[in-house]
C-alpha cells in the first residue's frame, strides 16, 4: 500500500466518521423530539418525526455500510503489505530452512504468517476507527449531557450545594468503576492468547505432517502412536481454551452487568427532575441516550478488550518472527560468524578458503577446510555418519550461514542442490520438471527428454496432468529421478548431490550418473553418499573425521578406476570371508 493510498483511507474513514457523528446526534434530538411529541399526546408532530425519521435512518445505514467498507479496504491493504515483506523474508536466502536450526520464538511461521498476521492488521484499523469514533463521541455527546442534564442541588448541614453538569461526572466515575474492573479481571487475558494461538498452531502442525507422511505411517502401522500424538496436541488446545473460557466468563460478568445497568441510571438520576417539573419526557430520554453513548465512548476500551488481548498475542507472535528473521538477516552480513560466498574471476569452479562451520550458538561442526574444485572434477565427500557432511554441503549450497572462512564461485556459475528428499512443488508435472523456473520457460520436448533421460519415460505423456499429487503418486526412486530431470534441464555449473541417489538401485544410480556426465561434461560435482560403488564416478575423495574441535579433512585423495577395482575387490573379499565364517557359525549352532 502506497502512503498517497494510505492517507487517502484515513481522511475518507475520518470523514465518515465525522458523518456518522452527525447523523447520531440528530438522532439523538430526533429521539427527544418524538418523546415530547407522545408526552403531549401531539399526533401531527409524531407524524412529521415519523417521516423525518426515514432520511435519517437510510443515512445511517448509507454511512455505517461506507465505514465498514472503508475498514476492510484499508485491512486488506494493510494485510497484503505486512504479509508480503514476511514472505520476501522468509524465503530470501533460505531463511524458512534456517529457521528450523535456530533458537527463538518463531515456532509454526506459516500458522503467523497467516492467522497471526491477519489478526495483527485487522485489529490496529478496527481499533484506530473505535477510538477516534469513541473520542468524537464522547466529546459531542458530553456536552449534550452537560446542557440537557443541567445541574443537581442538595443541602448538607445547611449548606446549599450546587453540582453543574452532574451526570457528566456520573457517567465519568461509572466508566473509570467498569473499566477498572475489567482491567483486573483480564490482566491474564494476554498471556493466555498468545498460549492459545501457540497450541493451535501446533495441533494443526501435528495433523498437517501426519497428512504429509501417511505412507511411511501407514508402512510401519503408526496410527495407534500418531492418535495418541494428536490426542495429546488436542488435550493441549483444550486447556488453553478452558482458559480461555475462564478469563470470557469474568469479563462478560462486567460487560453484560455494564448493559443492564447503563441505560438505566441515567433515568433514575432524572427522574426527581423529572416528577418535578423541570425536566420533559423527551429530555429525559435524550439524557439517558447521551448518557449510555458517552459512557460506552469512555468504557470503548473495556469492551474491546479481549479482541485488544488477542490482537497482542498474535502481534507479539508476528514480532517474534520477524526478529528471528532479523537475526538470520544479522548472520548473513560481514563479520564474526559469518561464512563468506563471493565470486571470483577464477579458473576453479569453487574453493572452500579456511571454511569452518559452527552451529548458530558457537559449536563447531566442521573445522577449518581448504579445497579448490575444478570445473569437471566430481568430488565425493565421505566420513561416518552424523561427522558434519551434510552440514558442509549446505553451507556451500548458502544455506547454512554460521562459521567462518569464505565459499567462493566463479563468477556467474549457476549451483544446482540435489537433497536426498527432493522436492515435489504443486501442480502440474510439467512445473515439477522446470522447477524452479517458470513452467512456461521450457518447451514440451525438452521436458519429455529431460524425463526419458532420468529414467522417467512412462510419465511423458502425463506432464500436463494437473489432478494427480505428485509428490504421494511417485515413489521415492521415482522423486530422485525427477531431480535429475531437473538437474538436465538446468544444465548448471556446480551440482551439490547430498545423498541423491539412496533410493535408487546400483543399475539405476550408475545410468543416471554417467548420463549426467555425459550431458555436463564440465560440471563440478560435490556429493555425499555412503555407497562404495559412488567412487566409480568421482575423481576425487574427502574423507572427514570426528575430532573434539569440529570434523577435519584428513584426506584429499585421488580415484581412478584402477584404486575402485581394487577397493571393490577387497570388499569382496572380505565379504566372502565373512559369509564363510557366518556359515561356519551357523554349523556349530
Amino acid at each position: 500500500m502506497s502512503r498517497r493510498e494510505a492517507w487517502f483511507l484515513t481522511l475518507t474513514l475520518f470523514a465518515i466518521i465525522l458523518c456518522q457523528l452527525y447523523i447520531q446526534l440528530r438522532l439523538n434530538i430526533w429521539n427527544r423530539d418524538l418523546f415530547n411529541a407522545l408526552e403531549k399526546k401531539d399526533i401531527a408532530l409524531v407524524g412529521r418525526m415519523a417521516l423525518i425519521f426515514v432520511p435519517l435512518a437510510l443515512a445511517a445505514v448509507a454511512f455505517n455500510v461506507a465505514s465498514v467498507w472503508g475498514r476492510l479496504t484499508t485491512q486488506r491493504a494493510w494485510r497484503a503489505w505486512l504479509t508480503d515483506y514476511q514472505i520476501d523474508r522468509w524465503l530470501k536466502n533460505g531463511r524458512y530452512y534456517q529457521l528450523n536450526l535456530v533458537q527463538g520464538e518463531h515456532q509454526n511461521p506459516e500458522f503467523r504468517i497467516a492467522d497471526d498476521t491477519r489478526i495483527a492488521t485487522e485489529s490496529p484499523v478496527d481499533f484506530a476507527f473505535g477510538a477516534t469514533t469513541a473520542v468524537l463521541t464522547a466529546i459531542t455527546f458530553i456536552s449534550v449531557l452537560w446542557v440537557v442534564g443541567g445541574s443537581i442541588s442538595f443541602g448538607v448541614y445547611g449548606q446549599q450545594i450546587e453540582i453543574p453538569g452532574y451526570l457528566v461526572f456520573i457517567a465519568v466515575v461509572y466508566s473509570i468503576i467498569t473499566t477498572t474492573a475489567m482491567l483486573f479481571i483480564g490482566r491474564r487475558f494476554v498471556e493466555i492468547a498468545e498460549n492459545k494461538n501457540q497450541s493451535e498452531a501446533e495441533f494443526r502442525y501435528a495433523a498437517t505432517r501426519l497428512r504429509e507422511n501417511g505412507e511411511s505411517i501407514a508402512l510401519l502401522g503408526g496410527e495407534p502412536e500418531e492418535r495418541s500424538a494428536l490426542g495429546e496436541a488436542l488435550g493441549r488446545v483444550i486447556v488453553q481454551w478452558r482458559a480461555m473460557c475462564g478469563q470470557y466468563l469474568r469479563t462478560t460478568v462486567v460487560s453484560y452487568g455494564n448493559f443492564i445497568l447503563a441505560p438505566v441510571v441515567p433515568i433514575i438520576l432524572c427522574a426527581p427532575k423529572y416528577l418535578a417539573g423541570t425536566m420533559s419526557l423527551g429530555e429525559v430520554m435524550q439524557a439517558a441516550t447521551a448518557f449510555v453513548t458517552v459512557q460506552q465512548s469512555f468504557n470503548w476500551l473495556m469492551e474491546n478488550y479481549p479482541r485488544m488481548a488477542d490482537w497482542t498475542a498474535s502481534a507479539n507472535r508476528v514480532a517474534g518472527l520477524i526478529v528471528s528473521l532479523d537475526r538470520l538477516e544479522g548472520a548473513e552480513k560481514s563479520g564474526w560468524g559469518h561464512i563468506v560466498h563471493s565470486e571470483v574471476d577464477d579458473i576453479a569452479a569453487l574453493q572452500l578458503r579456511d571454511v569452518a562451520v559452527n552451529l548458530d550458538d558457537g559449536t563447531a561442526v566442521v573445522g577449518e577446510t581448504k579445497v579448490t574444485i575444478s570445473p569437471g572434477e566430481r568430488v565425493l565427500v565421505v566420513g561416518e555418519s552424523g561427522v558434519g557432511k551434510s552440514t558442509l554441503i549446505r553451507a556451500i549450497a548458502g544455506l547454512w550461514p554460521w562459521g567462518h572462512g569464505e565459499i567462493t564461485t566463479r563468477r556467474g556459475a549457476r549451483l544446482f542442490f540435489m537433497p536426498q528428499r527432493p522436492y515435489v512443488p504443486i501442480g502440474s508435472l510439467r512445473r515439477a520438471v522446470a522447477y524452479p523456473n517458470p513452467a512456461t520457460s521450457v518447451s514440451d520436448k525438452a521436458i519429455k527428454n529431460a524425463l526419458v533421460d532420468a529414467g522417467l519415460p512412462h510419465l511423458a505423456d502425463k506432464i500436463d496432468e494437473k489432478d494427480v499429487p505428485w509428490d504421494r503418486a511417485l515413489s521415492g526412486g521415482e522423486q530422485q529421478r525427477l531431480a535429475f530431470a531437473q538437474l538436465f534441464i538446468q544444465k548448471p555449473d556446480i551440482i551439490v548431490m547430498d545423498e541423491a541417489t539412496s533410493a535408487l538401485d546400483t543399475s539405476t544410480q550408475e545410468i543416471l550418473l554417467h548420463r549426467m556426465s555425459e550431458r555436463l561434461p564440465n560440471a563440478a560435482v560435490i556429493s555425499v553418499g555412503h555407497r562404495p560403488e559412488l567412487e566409480a564416478f568421482h575423481n576425487r575423495r574427502l574423507v572427514l573425521a570426528r575430532r573434539k574441535e569440529g570434523a577435519k579433512l584428513v584426506a584429499d585423495e585421488v580415484l581412478s578406476p584402477q584404486t575402485f577395482a581394487l577397493r571393490r575387490a577387497f570388499a569382496l573379499l572380505f565379504r566372502r570371508g565373512g559369509g564363510r565364517k557366518s556359515e561356519e557359525h551357523s554349523a556349530v549352532q
